[in-house]
């Protein structure tokens, strides 16, 4: 696909409390993963922007952490970062788990964007597992606190009202140049996205056990000469503990976790990947300005 000689181009901020199912909303809207998805929430860390192709029009869909109660450095600098997403946006997506009802931190958020001047739309996502006649109720109920621009019923996961929310971003986005390649789905570095796809191994096989203790860096990023790709990463956790749990009886879970990963790597890259996996343990990794950095995150005091 080239770009149309009259294209239009425009910045999307995709925003809500954790959970609600943003980053697969993100990932449908592009039409392939570009963010980590898992049944956990605060998956998203950082903000990630996936590029999404309609017509002349190209989105950029920036996917930010959830909206939370920050109690920590770290998770003030995941607040701060999705805020900020949503600083200039053409359009500020609100994304409410619909089957979940309308919980104070959904409520807050809603009239902390009140006072926001982009235009805004309710998107109430989940709806093949929402109790169907309490949608309209959570929709009414949200728009007399913040009477948004549209209103749209989804399923990121099924699809189902994906192409019509689409099309209505598309009509928002003003004209002007499209800012990336039409092949390019988002603009997370290699190493980001190596690191973002291992975690998520991390939050799906570990679940309760440790997800919000870890970090995970790429150390080395090394292109073969044969095409494939040579990854060199750490694990951080806190406590020598949390390193057993990751690293799994004679080394299982540490295994299936780089296999997994792995696969999924492959899948994404389009090459194969050499993954090479190691635990750290760091006490106090949430607190460090450089990490914070490296994972896209800027420094909150």
């Amino acid at each position: 696909m080239t770009q149309s000689p009259s294209p239009h181009c425009g910045l999307v901020a995709v925003v809500g409390a954790p959970n609600a199912g943003k980053s697969t909303l993100v990932n449908a809207l592009v039409g392939q993963k570009v963010a980590i998805v898992s049944p956990k929430a605060q998956t998203t860390r950082v903000r990630l922007m996936g590029i999404a192709i309609e017509g002349e029009t190209q989105l950029l869909l920036v996917d930010t952490p959830g909206i939370f109660d920050p109690k920590r450095r770290f998770d003030r600098a995941m607040v701060t970062a999705a805020w900020e997403g949503a600083e200039g946006a053409d359009a500020i997506a609100f994304v409410v788990d619909a089957k979940s009802g309308l919980p104070e931190k959904v409520t807050v958020i809603a009239e902390r964007l009140a006072s926001r001047k982009e235009p805004k739309l309710l998107i109430l996502n989940k709806v093949d597992l929402a109790d169907k006649p309490r949608l309209l109720t959570h929709a009414e109920r949200l728009n007399a606190l913040l009477p948004f621009d549209e209103t749209f019923f989804v399923s990121a996961t099924t699809g189902d009202g994906i192409a019509e929310l689409k099309t209505a971003l598309t009509r928002r986005m003003p004209q002007g140049p499209w800012h990336f390649p039409a092949d390019q789905v988002s603009d997370a570095s290699e190493r980001m996205l190596a690191a973002e796809v291992t975690r998520e191994q991390i939050f799906l096989q570990l679940h309760a056990e440790l997800p919000y203790a870890s970090a995970v860096e790429t150390e080395q990023y090394i292109e073969r000469p044969d095409g494939s790709v040579e990854l060199h990463q750490q694990i951080l956790v806190e406590r020598d503990t949390q390193r057993a749990i990751v690293l799994g009886k004679g080394g299982s879970r540490i295994k299936e976790i780089g296999a997994r990963a792995r696969a999924e790597l492959s899948r994404v890259m389009g090459v194969p990947v050499h993954l090479y996996l190691h635990v750290k343990v760091k006490p106090g990794w949430d607190d460090d300005r450089t990490l914070n950095n490296d994972m896209g995150l800027d420094w909150v005091d």
